[in-house]
């Protein structure tokens, strides 16, 4: 049986360990280890906050090891998961089919999005579930003729204790990450090697002969038949252009920037998040309570639990790049007028909730669904695969998605790598 590395656990990398292990031995080589769900109380963080110990976002990693914070050159925070399940363990749980551009680009993934539902339970019955300022909010975006509309989940609701720690990792088990497709596949025989970074990859003859990767002190080379490289946006194009593949300026990171206010007994920290959405041209509103600006930002000062945020997610401009110095992204001017004319709307919502523009705060810009360094055209439609990689080398993440969805994007990426792995098991 051929060999097939995956590099990567996450929305693609599981997907596609998953479809291939039938047909393939697979191993699985991830760059972080064990998920474990955040832990700590709320109140213990907020008493060490107020000492002031909490002064720099990388902190994070302190007390919340899945979760690791990397900054632009011009300080924008980047939020990516290095842990079995990568980033998926550290999502909303929203289930949103985006895939227009590559609809555009010729591509239909009908057969892999019906594939999906039958695996994956999706569901937008938790309206029971909302605290009142959330109802009133539904209310007044209705009001106010911006179609909100009830974000369908890859939560099981009656497993669903209400916590509000998605982002944070479900304790309960009831939202889906890509670790029920990575344990699928290793119980029918993939293997796993956790806590070991993948360099780049060895290139013989237009041909991937394997990868090197980092295992703590020591170097080690993976042989393989296929290598599918699925490290996320941030992480794929640092692979390839170790390897000498040129990847594009392209980079997108859906920014977001949350609009707040002191709400007495809102509650919305332990309440599903982003449980509707306002969808406009450029960025979406959904309500959503910033941990990240909670954590970090001395705005966020009140009770956790009287605190009401906005989020305004962004589909950035495809302008930024990535290598082993750091990344390279900044806010267009469109970007920046689109997010002040989502601070406008936020602004005209919560004045509608009794909150003046003097009692608002902002949280910190951060980003975290980054891709589009190696971006599929017309002509890589049938092979989703681009010249400039060999043959038996493959990308499955968002580095493949022609610009920012500034949307979810599990569950598109989900379906672009079913339909990699029906691509690669041709080579089996």
């Amino acid at each position: 049986m051929k060999k097939a590395l995956v590099i990567g656990s996450g929305a693609g990398g599981a997907t596609v360990a998953k479809e291939l292990q039938s047909k393939f031995d697979v191993t699985v080589i991830e760059a972080g280890n064990s998920f474990h769900p955040f832990s700590a109380n709320l109140s213990t963080i907020e008493k060490i906050k107020k000492t002031g110990a909490l002064f720099n976002e990388k902190l994070i990693h302190a007390i919340f090891p899945a979760m690791h914070i990397n900054k632009t050159t011009d300080g924008m925070v980047l939020v990516k998961g290095i842990t079995n399940g990568g980033s998926t363990t550290l999502s909303a749980g929203n289930a949103i089919r985006v895939d227009r551009d590559l609809k555009t680009l010729g591509i239909d993934l009908d057969a892999e999005f019906n594939e999906i539902s039958k695996e994956i339970p999706v569901s937008a019955e938790h309206r029971g579930k909302w605290h009142q300022t959330t109802m009133q909010a539904f209310e007044i975006c209705r009001d106010m003729q911006l179609g909100p509309v009830v974000t369908p989940k890859m939560v099981d609701a009656k497993r669903c204790t209400g916590c509000g720690k998605c982002i944070l990792g479900c304790r309960q088990g009831a939202k889906w990450d890509s670790r029920r497709y990575l344990n699928q596949a290793i119980k029918n025989g993939a293997r796993l090697i956790s806590s070991s970074k993948v360099e780049k990859v060895m290139i013989d003859n237009s041909r991937a002969t394997g990868v090197v990767v980092q295992n703590s002190l020591r170097r080690n080379f993976y042989p393989a038949d296929l290598v599918v490289l699925a490290a996320g946006g941030f992480g794929s194009p640092v692979v390839l252009n170790n390897s000498g593949i040129r990847c594009e300026d392209k980079l997108f990171v859906d920014p977001v920037l949350c609009v707040a206010a002191k709400i007495e007994s809102s509650r919305q920290n332990a309440e599903m998040p982003m449980p509707f959405i306002v969808q406009r041209e450029d960025y979406f509103i959904s309500p959503y309570f910033d941990f990240l600006s909670f954590f970090f930002n001395r705005k966020w000062h009140y009770h956790s639990g009287d605190i009401y945020s906005l989020m305004i997610k962004l589909g950035d401009t495809n302008t930024g790049s990535i290598d082993r110095r750091g990344v390279k992204k900044s806010l267009s001017e469109l970007d920046k007028a689109s997010l002040k004319d989502g601070v406008k709307l936020c602004k005209q919502i919560f004045l509608r909730l009794g909150i003046k523009e003097s009692e608002l705060f902002l949280g910190t810009i951060n980003a975290g669904h980054p891709g589009g360094m190696l971006p599929l055209t017309g002509k890589d439609a049938r092979t989703f695969h681009d010249t400039r990689l060999p043959g038996n080398l493959f990308v499955a993440d968002a580095t493949l998605l022609p610009r920012s969805l500034g949307n979810p994007p599990i569950l598109t990426i989900v379906a672009m790598a079913k339909r990699i792995s029906k691509i690669c098991l041709e080579y089996a």
